[in-house]
């Protein structure tokens, strides 16, 4: 018999309806815009934006900044030390507090808050460089202004192509834009800065420039941030089992195993095609650590069809949004398919704090009777729900059953994004904490 909620649980189980929380990822978003906005008003209230190179040098910095804060968050050792430090809150510190903590995974909001912004100073940058660009003279402003309209062009041409609906058609186009793009904006960033650095010679020397430009120190963090997940390039030896056309179970045979609740990308070439997995620990008795891999689009279905012996990985392992489940006594998982692939892991090892929600179809005959019987070891009380018998159900009502069945004091929802956000909105208009991807650029 499931513990009734009042002895396990601290959240709210009868909270009137209304509004759902409003996320992180917004607000650090809007943050980030107003601040520049708040800057650019002072700016142009005191007549700082001129077109004369304190002007100029100033504006430069100042959108390196905001493209610097935009790398930081997609580093994947940033990502680990947000949550780490977040998730470290006992569960005795208070209920809002430890909510709006567990939305550590969006801190995606700084990254495009300060992308755009910093192509909007960008844009002003070449618009106050344009006067000098026309005095029909050529110098070191005409290179300059060539230089800014590259680096305009890849920046918008970015942004453009993180678009979520072009995201998720093309996504290996977004991908190498946002991978190739990012590399040409610091190789051209750097040329700029060389030829401004030149531009003083008459004054000072080249090196002292050079080491005096705030601009030159900004882009040498930002290309040694963006070189380091490289440097961790590793091939990896794999073997893949197929239960069915619809999943595959890759095992990667790597001594260093990635902590419970962390994703990483693997690719067939080290270049392109990088798609991001859940780590699963090991098979009892086995070596290394496991992906599920579901057909789910062009990648996925030539990795099922035709899998490969080695795959590349890079970085490290990331932090996912599941780990939230450790600033809360008892957490209900709901998935549908194979969205139980990121919360795998603590469904294996964390077996008196969670509980489980699986929606899928055919659960044995796609995924396989050896991973079906772990889960259910795991986790005896699962709710299991199999389509291909049952039909398709209204998964937050299923979920909301299993939350006062359970006494969970949070729900963690990983499904796809109407699903999600359904699940996700309607426990949060009751006032109960629920976490789920949220797809951002």
């Amino acid at each position: 018999m499931a513990p009734s909620p009042s002895t396990t649980s601290d959240a709210p189980t009868t909270t009137p309806a209304g509004r759902a929380t409003v996320g992180l990822y917004p607000v650090l978003m809007g943050a980030v815009i107003l601040l520049n906005a708040l800057l650019f008003a002072a700016g142009w209230i005191a007549g700082w934006w001129q077109p004369h190179a304190h002007s100029l040098q100033v504006i430069a910095a100042v959108s390196q900044v905001n493209l610097l804060f935009a790398i930081l968050p997609r580093q994947h050792w940033m990502v680990n030390l947000v949550s780490a430090l977040a998730t470290r809150a006992p569960v005795s510190w208070p209920h809002a507090l430890r909510r709006r903590l567990a939305q550590y995974y969006q801190v995606g909001g700084l990254h495009i808050g300060g992308a755009v912004s910093g192509t909007l100073w960008y844009l002003l940058y070449a618009l106050l460089l344009a006067p000098a660009w026309t005095d029909g003279e050529f110098g070191y402003d005409d290179v300059s202004m060539g230089l800014a309209v590259l680096v305009l062009a890849v920046l918008v041409t970015i942004c453009v192509l993180a678009s979520p609906s072009f995201r998720t058609e093309h996504h290996d186009v977004f991908e190498a834009s946002h991978r190739f793009g990012t590399w040409a904006v610091l190789l051209l960033a750097w040329a700029n800065a060389l030829v401004l650095a030149h531009s003083q010679t008459p004054v000072r020397g080249f090196g002292a420039a050079l080491a005096t430009s705030p601009v030159v120190w900004m882009l040498a963090v930002s290309t040694g941030l963006a070189v380091w997940p490289w440097l961790l390039l590793r091939r990896v030896a794999i073997s893949v089992e197929t239960p069915s056309t619809h999943a595959a179970i890759v095992r990667l045979d790597d001594r260093r195993v990635p902590p419970v609740g962390t994703t990483r990308p693997i690719s067939r070439h080290p270049l392109f095609g990088w798609h991001p997995f859940a780590c699963v620990p090991a098979a009892e008795g086995e070596s290394g650590y496991r992906m599920v891999v579901s057909r789910a689009g062009g990648w996925t279905s030539d990795f099922i069809d035709d899998p490969p012996s080695h795959v590349w990985v890079r970085g490290v392992p990331t932090a996912g949004v599941a780990n939230a489940k450790r600033l809360f006594r008892r957490v209900l998982y709901v998935a549908t398919g194979s969205g139980v692939g990121p919360i795998l892991g603590h469904l294996l090892t964390d077996t008196q704090g969670a509980r489980l929600v699986w929606v899928t179809k055919a659960p044995r005959a796609t995924y396989g009777d050896d991973l079906v019987d772990e889960i259910e070891r795991a986790q005896p009380e699962a709710v299991i729900w199999n389509t291909t018998e049952r039909g398709k159900p209204d998964v937050l009502e299923v979920a909301e059953r299993a939350y006062l069945a359970t006494g969970a004091d949070a729900v963690i929802c990983v499904a796809n994004k109407p699903v999600t956000d359904r699940v996700v909105g309607g426990f949060e208009r009751r006032g109960i904490p629920a976490f789920g991807p949220i797809w951002d650029s």
